[in-house]
């Protein structure tokens, strides 16, 4: 027994591995002002018109009040998953409200999902890198995750087969292949067309379920729109959705698009989870996508985020060694980079911040301890001036450490 933590024989035994997100980790240090922060996942959510939604916020309240503050049903408010069926047609999705089931952000929709369908001991396939996000998620139902190597294209698929066939030779099946296809985080690649449907293939042939999560879809820096994998193949896919990074992460209002067996035992599993969706932040989420040009919203986040990948990229051109990977992102919020060895981005972290700059390391990302010489870097909140800012006190940290490590040998 732990003299820190009386309770730890206490706890179930999924429970005694949990550890915090490096990222949340961060959080604490990064928010102070000195710090140019790369490192969160925020949206700059003052491309919104805030007095525009203090008056839907407050039109709420005087109109719908009575029922805005009350307990709601677990599937989420009709009108709410209403308007989301035109979310997802704006990316290509047919669907109806009864299809769907609203939930606390898509985080919360990924515990669901994990909680209905692992077991401790089951195999997850997932791209390498990941969303640390799931693998925090999984982890709490003990499985074990095998990455795929992606390239500037997504998953490649016959890295996929190799780790599938691996795993059939080993007598294992695995239990799905979780996905992110567009502007992954943290890779910010996209998978192409091709190989989404080579993908599917290879999951058809293992009999694999797929999570589809897409919360960067509409954020393409081309304003595509890239095939999901649920039309594709809408019985093997279960589609995760959020409103985070279109409207606001403070409404918490994500959603999942799933056939109707799996749709019901997610109701059940949210219920007792949390009885329900807060009605009033359901309410709001609705209000605006009703009332308000929520596209050109859209388009206004993704073209300034397209500005600010560009500064990023431009100045680590300049700022980091040349020997340094860069994905260059379709979209998204983020940039992938691969640093020569033998540098470690966790090693590295603490000197980061004492100069003033933060990022979130690469060994968050997977589960099977890869990932030293990466790391995310977001473009998403800081402003171009402090992105350039924080990139050249990077670039200087890492020349400099390059500089030592050579210096004696490694």
């Amino acid at each position: 027994m732990s003299p820190a933590d009386p309770y730890l024989h206490r706890y179930a035994t999924r429970a005694q591995g949990m550890t915090a997100s490096e990222i949340r980790a961060l959080f604490a240090v990064a928010s102070r002002p000195e710090i140019v922060s790369l490192a969160g996942g925020n949206p700059d959510v003052t491309v919104l018109d805030f007095d525009e939604v203090a008056d839907v916020a407050a039109r709420v309240i005087r109109e719908r009040g009575a029922s805005a503050l009350l307990y709601g049903g677990g599937q989420g408010l009709g009108e709410m998953r209403e308007q989301l069926t035109g979310v997802l047609a704006a990316e290509g999705i047919r669907a109806r409200a009864d299809d769907l089931v609203v939930t606390t952000g898509g985080q919360q929709a990924l515990d669901l999902l994990a909680r209905l369908f692992i077991d401790a001991g089951d195999v997850i396939v997932a791209e390498g890198p990941t969303y640390v996000g799931a693998l925090s998620a999984f982890s709490q139902y003990q499985p074990r995750v095998v990455h795929v190597p992606m390239d500037s294209d997504g998953v490649v698929p016959e890295a996929m087969a190799d780790v599938l066939d691996r795993l059939r030779a080993e007598g294992v099946k695995p239990k799905m292949l979780y996905t992110i296809p567009n502007h992954q985080n943290p890779a910010g690649v996209s998978l192409t067309e091709d190989r989404r449907r080579a993908v599917l293939a290879l999951a058809d042939a293992h009999d694999l379920m797929v999570v589809e999560d897409n919360p960067y879809g509409m954020l393409d820096f081309k304003h595509e729109t890239r095939t999901p994998l649920v039309t594709l193949a809408p019985e093997r896919v279960i589609y995760v959705g959020t409103l985070s990074k279109i409207f606001s992460p403070g409404v918490r209002t994500g959603f999942v698009l799933a056939p109707h067996a799996v749709r019901d035992k997610l109701v059940q599993l949210k219920e007792a989870s949390d009885l329900c969706q807060s009605n009033m932040t359901q309410a709001i989420a609705e209000a605006w996508l009703r009332t308000q040009p929520w596209r050109e919203h859209v388009r206004a986040f993704t073209e300034l985020y397209r500005e600010r990948c560009d500064e990023m990229l431009s100045e680590i051109e300049v700022a980091f060694p040349p020997e340094a990977h860069v994905a260059a992102p379709t979209g998204g919020m983020f940039t992938w980079v691969r640093l020569p060895e033998p540098i470690d981005t966790g090693a590295l972290l603490p000197r980061a911040i004492n100069a003033r700059v933060a990022y979130v390391p690469g060994r968050g990302f997977y589960a099977d301890g890869s990932g030293k010489q990466e790391m995310r870097l977001n473009f998403s909140y800081a402003s171009a001036d402090r992105i350039r800012e924080g990139i050249r006190r990077l670039g200087e940290l890492i020349g400099d450490e390059l500089e030592l490590l050579h210096a004696f040998g490694r």
